[in-house]
């Protein structure tokens, strides 16, 4: 007997032609695929796909679970080749890789899965798969979880206004397949976006913004004062054109920049003597009694003159 969570139940039951789902990792999305295969393939003369990015990938993620589902039902072995698996009903469940897409050409579909639809060839739906429907005027489920603003986010925002598509979005913690010790640890380990990307099916951009991408200059950005009872650092980029580099203090698990330093075309020496110019602007520092911390990049190890 098959059983499905409450919201892998609310996407089995909804009856439009094409659906959505986004849904955090280990949901439970592979397992509602299969089901979603055998419901499909159980009538007669029926042809229903899983797709996924790959061939190597469809196989590894799909064809163990789905052989032990449908063993009671087969036809006959399953053909290990071809990733073909014929039922007792006469229906027919295969496996496909969109990584060869043009390759997928010539059959007619009842139902289709694209499974981790983030990471698929973009032209492989329009180009292929899409028209692959048409004649039988098939059904298909795109299910996974984001990977930015891609083609995923694209289809999932158009379909939302669009007759005959349907679409879902639940965390990792609607699935109930994790636990919430578990969940609540990868908060932990992971930075905010990877988070909300991975566990709570958020679209995320995770290619912007790399250094400090949580910036937000109603937050981090104020009117600073040197403080006199705090020792000063000064981080500094080696690079010749520009030399860059920003002054500030440490108080605590806070961390003040007080100003930076652009320099074109220049040198270790040019930058200590704008570097004193610059905190002369402090009337209460004293360079002789103030601690001065100095960090530097990877080639201030350099024991040459390029570096």
């Amino acid at each position: 007997m098959i059983r499905l969570k409450s919201p892998q139940w609310e996407v089995f039951t909804c009856d439009s032609r094409f659906r959505i789902l986004v849904a955090g990792r280990r949901f439970g999305k592979t397992f509602l695929a299969l089901t979603e295969l055998c419901r499909a393939a159980w009538k007669s003369g029926s042809l229903a796909w899983y797709v996924g990015p790959t061939y190597k990938q469809a196989k590894r993620i799909a064809w163990k679970p789905l052989k032990q589902l449908t063993k009671p039902y087969w036809a006959s072995t399953p053909n290990e080749t071809d990733l073909r698996i014929e039922l007792i009903t006469g229906g027919t469940i295969c496996l496909r890789g969109a990584d060869n897409y043009d390759a997928l050409r010539g059959d007619g579909l009842d139902f289709l899965v694209l499974d981790e639809y983030a990471s698929m060839a973009q032209e492989a739906w329009p180009e292929v798969l899409r028209p692959a429907l048409a004649d039988k005027e098939g059904h298909a489920l795109f299910i996974g979880t984001p990977r930015g603003y891609n083609h995923f986010h694209d289809l999932y925002q158009k379909a939302q206004n669009q007759p005959n598509w349907a679409t879902f979005q639940f965390t990792t913690a609607q699935g109930g397949n994790v636990s919430p010790e578990e969940i609540a640890s990868a908060t932990h380990e992971l930075d905010e976006r990877t988070y909300r990307q991975e566990f709570q099916a958020s679209f995320e951009n995770l290619t912007a913004g790399l250094v400090y991408y949580a910036f937000d200059r109603s937050r981090n950005v104020e009117t600073l004062r040197y403080n006199s009872r705090l020792s000063l650092f000064w981080a500094v980029d080696f690079n010749v054109n520009p030399m860059c580099s920003v002054i500030g203090q440490r108080d605590g698990d806070n961390v003040y920049v007080l100003d930076e330093l652009a320099l074109p075309d220049s040198n270790t020496w040019a930058a200590c003597e704008a570097f004193l110019n610059r905190i002369g602007r402090w009337s209460s520092l004293s360079p002789h009694t103030t601690r001065l911390r100095v960090y530097g990049d990877a080639t201030g190890e350099g024991r040459h003159s390029a570096a």
